[in-house]
């Protein structure tokens, strides 16, 4: 694949020097938590009505809740990639979730256990500059802990080699397909767990009773991974809590499969009702006897994780000048039991399948941004600026105080500290996965291109502020709209073969 955009780590020593003219002290740290499939209307400040999540409300309380905000994609590893380059889909050389199956059996899991050249996704070129590398130099220790995704074991990119002097967690985002994984990596080396390999989509035995809960208990074993992540966590925040750091919580939650703490299960069993239909596995992942009432297990249990954070950073009298971001890497998902229409989980948007994860439609890439920062964000604040992952990268190097190179981003820090923020003319995605899209959103107006493999040209218009379910195709209306949007859509792609 052609590499577009490469910034050179050979520039990295003059950003470092530019970093020695500020005190160490003054810095914040700054933690970015990243969902995995959360929808934009999973959480209790962002209207969920089922899901309780009140230590992320609260967060929502003492700082910022942003209601335009963007994920860099519709599916993980290519939002991820934008996040660390900050440059959008036409730019980004990861725009699919790529495993590189010329690799060999890379879907199997058994062959990947034996040979860890199997695992992983498309790498990052060699020499990209990153976000934690950016970080790094400006004299911030990083830290990745939870699900990476851009690069296979062995690569030249794996998280060390792309500036994180710490990570834990799932390499190959098809590992991260279960939560009872044989192994998680310390940095560039697996550490094994007490789990035996149980394959993602392992059936129910035959004759199992379907309705009994022991017959899904072998879906669960001894080490579950998010605990393993989560006391990683805090280790990393008590090691470096005297020094700024630059944190990475990137959880596989509440992505799929469906496997929570029996104490979350049995709270929202017990909320939800125990005649809930089982999900038997027909569509992919493992089966769940008890899946609406696990799922928001899942997030419950990582809302209580997430307080417990908080309560150690104010122990530790450094919560006030810590930033902390929190947000998801698209929209809700459609498979392996969840069921986001009965959640309303891209609420106010669509939540059907089509309409969330591996959708540019609002639901797809529209999602939930909290950040909080008590030294420098107003209580209780509500933000309508209109930002994108792209942004993520120059914001973090403007607070730094270091220079940021070329992206497609603008800072947002501005807007975190009540001044005049500055906003895109545009924002773009380009989705090549299934039938592939095009979407560009400028101002209120979203320009749209459904099957865009098949040919199709023709832009869809939609009326944000008052369509914001994109029901009503405007286009006709709007040549002079269209014809802008077309050129801009022409701008922002760069052909990669």
């Amino acid at each position: 694949m052609k590499q577009i955009h490469i910034y050179s780590t050979l520039s990295l020593p003059l950003l470092t020097g530019a970093a020695c003219t500020v005190q160490s002290e003054s810095k914040p740290n700054i933690i970015y938590i990243l969902a995995d499939d959360l929808g934009y209307g999973e959480l209790g400040c962002y209207g969920q009505q089922q899901i309780e999540t009140p230590h992320i409300d609260e967060l929502a309380a003492d700082g910022m809740r942003f209601m335009q905000h963007y994920s860099g994609t519709a599916v993980s590893a290519p939002s991820r990639c934008i996040l660390l380059t900050g440059l959008h889909s036409g730019h980004s050389c990861i725009r699919e979730n790529d495993e590189l199956p010329e690799r060999g059996n890379v879907w199997s899991h058994e062959a990947m256990l034996a040979d860890s050249s199997l695992e992983g996704q498309r790498p990052l070129p060699k020499g990209t500059i990153t976000l934690p590398a950016l970080m790094k130099s400006a004299g911030y220790t990083t830290g990745c802990i939870g699900k990476w995704g851009l690069g296979y074991p062995g690569s030249e990119s794996t998280p060390n080699k792309m500036g994180f002097d710490f990570f834990y967690g799932y390499n190959c985002q098809r590992q991260a397909h279960t939560y009872y994984p044989p192994f998680l990596y310390r940095n560039e080396a697996r550490e094994y767990l007490s789990n035996q390999l149980l394959a993602p989509g392992t059936p129910l035995d035959e004759e199992a009773d379907i309705r009994n809960e022991a017959s899904y208990r072998k879906y669960i074993q001894n080490d579950y991974a998010p605990d393993l992540m989560f006391k990683e966590i805090t280790s990393f925040v008590d090691k470096y809590k005297n020094r700024p750091f630059f944190l990475m919580w990137t959880t596989p939650v509440p992505h799929v499969p469906l496997q929570a703490p029996d104490k979350w299960v049995k709270y929202y069993v017990d909320k939800f009702g125990e005649e809930e239909e089982p999900y038997t596995g027909n569509k992919g992942y493992f089966p769940c006897r008890y899946p609406r009432a696990t799922y928001a297990a899942m997030i419950s249990y990582w809302d209580e994780q997430i307080g417990q954070l908080i309560q150690q950073l104010k122990e530790a009298g450094i919560y006030d000048n810590t930033l902390i971001i929190f947000t998801s890497d698209n929209g809700p998902t459609f498979n392996g039991g969840s069921d986001s229409p009965w959640f309303d989980s891209a609420h106010p948007f669509k939540s059907e399948p089509g309409w969330g994860k591996a959708s540019l439609r609002e639901g797809g890439i529209r999602v939930p941004m909290i950040a909080c920062w008590p030294q420098k964000i107003q209580k209780g604040t509500v933000s309508n600026h209109i930002s994108a992952f792209w942004d993520v990268l120059p914001t973090c190097c403007e607070i730094a105080d270091i220079p940021s190179p070329h992206t497609d981003g603008i800072s947002f820090l501005s807007e975190l500290t009540g001044k005049t923020q500055k906003t895109h003319d545009y924002l773009y995605w380009e989705f090549p996965e299934g039938k592939g899209s095009k979407t560009l959103r400028m101002g209120k107006w979203k320009g749209y291109i459904p099957n865009t493999k098949e040919g199709n040209t023709e832009i869809e218009l939609y009326d944000l502020e008052n369509d914001f379910c994109e029901q009503n195709n405007i286009a006709s209306s709007h040549p002079e709209v269209v014809e802008q949007i077309k050129h801009k859509m022409t701008e922002a792609h760069e052909y990669i073969p």
